[in-house]
């Protein structure tokens, strides 16, 4: 009789822990993933949980590669991303949203001895091709025009990552073509090419401009891009004094895309997760007005109607 009692209040227990165990997982929601994403899903899941206390977050950023890859494990709910989605990987069964919009931006020191002159002639994006894939331009002489035999030193990210990977899209390649000196992680490319006066790198907005005052990141600068192939930087080009002024170009599209971009929430298979819905129809929804103050685009309406069709489905 003891033993029946006992294994009943065994299995009581192993129940009742199954049951808080669920509940825990169902009020934790997981994200990993681009650097480029992760300042916006801070503050989103600040706000949420005012509205929602129960629910708890677990993010870390680590690189597009990195969210994608955990995602489809399913180590986490959701993958933050940000580059295009290939058609391989959607044919492995990636399912995604999309839930804002930033920019890759190429950036120098402001220290860099040519800077003026960089900053009326800017570069195109044949001369950053020649640069960052063919390597045919290898100093700052001869992306300039003159004798001058310093060496251009070109970094890029060791990771896995949206920034490189839409960087190399607006280049007509992928990550693995472009060449220079690997570090890891936005924060530490902004920091290195922030301290090599003859470096040249590129960054995701949010890691050169300082949401709460507009103005760039002290030491580093932007390599304005001449769209339109004329040798100078015209007025409708200028616009990266300011982070309103970057925001506002990539909005209207006079920034060009890419490597402007969208920014995605991936999974593997749509979510069955409750709560990651309610989060994910949150953000298409009463989460865009938390946008533009955490220093991203929004999305437009008949885009963000699309999403929810495919949430609801």
């Amino acid at each position: 009789m003891k033993k029946s009692i006992l294994c009943l209040m065994l299995i009581t227990a192993i129940f009742l822990s199954s049951c808080v165990s669920d509940e825990k997982k169902e009020q934790t929601i997981s994200l990993s993933g681009a650097f480029a994403l992760y300042p916006m899903v801070v503050k989103w899941s600040e706000e949420y949980q005012k509205e929602n206390p129960d629910i708890r977050f677990n993010i870390s950023a680590g690189g597009a590669g990195k969210g994608i890859a955990d995602a489809m494990a399913e180590t986490v709910d959701l993958g933050m991303f940000s580059r295009t989605i290939s058609d391989e990987e959607k044919e492995k069964g990636v399912w995604w949203i999309g839930v804002c919009k930033d920019a890759v931006i190429p950036t120098i020191s402001c220290d860099n001895p040519y800077l003026n002159i960089l900053l009326t002639r800017g570069v195109t994006q044949k001369e950053f091709k020649a640069i960052y894939i063919d390597g045919t331009i290898k100093t700052w002489g001869e992306l300039l025009g003159t004798d001058d035999k310093t060496s251009i030193v070109v970094y890029t990210r060791s990771d896995a990552c949206g920034a490189a990977g839409i960087w190399a899209e607006f280049l007509g390649e992928v990550q693995e073509d472009l060449i220079g000196v690997g570090v890891y992680g936005d924060p530490g490319l902004a920091d290195v090419v922030i301290k090599d006066n003859t470096g040249i790198a590129y960054n995701n907005t949010a890691y050169v401009y300082d949401i709460k005052t507009g103005k760039k990141r002290p030491g580093i600068e932007v390599i304005p891009i001449d769209i339109n192939n004329n040798g100078k930087i015209d007025p409708e080009e200028n616009f990266y004094d300011n982070f309103e002024d970057v925001l506002k170009a990539i909005a209207e599209g006079d920034y060009p895309s890419p490597p402007a971009r969208e920014l995605y929430l991936v999974a593997n298979g749509k979510p069955e997760k409750k709560s990651t819905i309610k989060f994910m129809k949150w953000i298409l929804t009463d989460g865009q007005k938390f946008i533009k103050e955490a220093g991203f685009v929004p999305l437009k309406q008949e885009q963000i109607d699309v999403y929810i069709e495919k949430l609801e489905k």
